[in-house]
């Protein structure tokens, strides 16, 4: 593996860099706290090939892969305009539609995933499975030409956003009792589909949402793949949301540290800026090492996962890390500002929540340190 950048990558940070800074914190707090979407920013990412930067050419897409859809995402956050939905739209659906879907999916979905122009979401997460997927409840039946949904899921991001979702659902039970899954595609109008919000205190322009399935409806052609498939499927896009999700708590550390240390370098109260105290300047610094360590992880696990190589444990691992420094940053820039640290004007506040849910999503740290537990220390399955 490579740790420099070639030129291509330098210029596509730079660039999203670039349109990510002109619309800035100020406006991506601004559409949260007004319960509004970040349109013109996801538009202006979007007609410049960045929301698609993974998707394949001969789909409208960038033809890159994890490597740079992860620099998309840090480059963002650390311009203060996370945007939480590529995590589902970009990293999950367009990464197991175009490895799994049929043709007919595929020219349906990915050009518009590519530009920007359509968001598919992620519906997996159920009120009573928790982390285990063999208890999903959400069913599908096939009924001639058509699969017919049946459940609930919980905590679905963008639904009000979305023009679809790609909904995991139980289509059969193994001789062992556990889950089989299929993956489909549901148009978020289709008849008997309910969405209901979800209430909770983070802010951020996206919302959580209900969903209800009552025989819902779709075309047989919707199955991404082959039926009982899922698991298989669900772990490809599985891999790429985490991955995406650690370079977002980059991109936030980044932000939180670049505020704490300009405010370190100008704000004097005795004879020299506060920065060169080192109750001050060590717990900023001991924080950015932090952020590089996560961000290498997140590399290597995007690099791992372009190559076709297994990246479970790193991409578990760049999840946890960068969930971490992602709050060990926002803390040490709090402090370093004081009573500042909580005003309006220095928009720190809104980026605590967002970090603070990278510990519980898309996996919690515990079934994190499971998965290293068991896979890479080979000790006993705890669960």
């Amino acid at each position: 593996m490579d740790f420099t950048e070639t030129d291509e990558e330098r210029d596509l940070r730079a660039a999203v860099s670039a349109i990510a800074g002109s619309f800035g914190s100020e406006y991506y707090v601004r559409c949260a706290r007004e319960g509004r979407h970040t349109h013109e920013l996801w538009a202006a990412m979007g007609d410049a090939g960045f929301i698609g930067v993974n998707v394949a050419e001969e789909y409208g897409g960038g033809g890159g892969g994890l490597v740079e859809l992860a620099a998309v995402c840090e480059e963002a956050g650390a311009q203060g305009a996370p945007l939480l939905l590529i995590l589902v739209s970009a990293a999950i659906s367009a990464e197991v539609i175009g490895e799994f879907g049929s043709e007919e999916l595929k020219r349906r979905w990915l050009p518009g995933l590519a530009d920007g122009s359509t968001k598919v979401v992620f519906a997996i997460t159920e009120p009573d499975a928790g982390s285990n997927t063999h208890k999903l409840a959400t069913t599908a039946v096939r009924e001639g030409d058509e699969w017919v949904l049946n459940g609930t899921k919980h905590y679905i991001s963008g639904t009000d956003d979305a023009e679809a979702v790609l909904v995991v659902a139980r289509t059969g039970r193994t001789s062992d009792g556990n889950a089989r899954l299929s993956l489909f595609v549901v148009p978020v109008d289709s008849p008997g589909l309910v969405r209901t919000p979800l209430p909770v205190d983070l802010i951020a322009p996206d919302k959580q949402h209900v969903l209800h399935f009552d025989d819902v409806r779709v075309p047989a052609g919707n199955l991404v793949g082959a039926e009982n498939d899922g698991f298989r499927q669900v772990f490809r896009g599985l891999n790429p949301e985490r991955i995406t999700g650690a370079a977002l708590g980059v991109g936030i550390a980044r932000f939180a540290l670049a505020r704490a240390a300009e405010y370190a370098r100008t704000r004097q109260v005795w004879d020299v800026p506060i920065g060169a105290h080192q109750g001050v300047a060590h717990p900023l610094a001991k924080a950015r090492i932090e952020t590089e360590l996560a961000a290498l992880m997140t590399r290597k696990a995007a690099w791992l996962h372009d190559h076709g190589l297994p990246a479970g444990e790193e991409s578990n691992m760049a999840k946890y890390a960068a969930a971490e420094a992602a709050l060990a940053a926002l803390d040490a820039a709090m402090q370093t500002l004081g009573g500042n640290g909580l005003a309006s004007e220095y928009g720190l506040v809104p980026y605590w929540g967002m970090a603070r849910l990278m510990r519980v999503a898309p996996v919690n740290r515990e079934m994190i340190l499971n998965h290293v537990a068991q896979h890479g220390l080979g000790l006993p399955r705890s669960y």
